[in-house]
């Protein structure tokens, strides 16, 4: 995985050149990925699900995640993004059926790594039960829902913890529940930033499904 092609980029997407995963990070090289977020209405209630990262994962593993998401190889286009959808979740989905939030540039530095990407963000209004998914093991270990109402709280910083709800299945393929009360050590270190600009534009869209 390392050693996939990802184009670099300019902070406004214009191309530069090619190099690898490991060169992108060490680096600190633009780039592009592509963020799928799931938003379920059950009982007038809505829901967003997210995927807790494989234990596995070399980044943030046991962390609660967008609901599928990962990186655009060198030959890619934003449409073939979908492949991480389908490889994640087990949903084989149009670009058609995905409302596009826009692309959000954000930069995160640690010691090991230096992430700056441009997000080509989408979100889909899944209609389906959370139990619909198939995991991709060696990348998600379960999902979870969580009332929007209560993330949206979290990362506006008047609410500690948040209720989530969904499952997880093991290496052998045996599913156990997931219910728990987690505050934002959780969930991947996305800049706060980060958090609320994609909960104002999901939040803009909702309102518009119940006008």
């Amino acid at each position: 995985m390392e050693s996939e092609l990802i184009k670099i980029v300019d902070e406004n997407g214009t191309e530069l050149g090619v190099a690898t995963r490991e060169e992108i990070h060490r680096l600190g090289h633009w780039h592009e990925t592509f963020h799928c977020w799931f938003v379920t209405r059950e009982n007038q209630v809505d829901y967003i699900h997210l995927q807790l990262r494989s234990e596995d994962k070399k980044d943030y593993p046991n962390l609660l995640d967008i609901t599928a998401a990962g990186h655009l190889l060198a030959e890619e286009t934003v449409e073939d993004g979908l492949r991480e959808v389908k490889e994640e979740v087990g949903l084989e989905l149009a670009l058609s059926e995905l409302i596009h939030l826009g692309v959000i540039s954000y930069e995160v530095e640690r010691e090991d790594l230096i992430d700056r990407e441009r997000t080509h963000t989408y979100l889909f209004l899944h209609e389906g039960p959370i139990n619909n998914y198939e995991l991709q093991k060696e990348e998600v270990a379960g999902i979870v829902k969580i009332e929007f109402q209560e993330f949206s709280e979290l990362w506006a910083g008047t609410r500690e913890k948040v209720c989530i709800e969904g499952f997880g299945e093991t290496k052998e393929g045996e599913f156990f529940q997931i219910t728990d009360s987690v505050g934002k050590e959780a969930f991947v270190p996305h800049e706060e930033d980060f958090y609320q600009e994609i909960i104002k534009k999901i939040s803009f869209h909702l309102e518009r499904t119940k006008q």
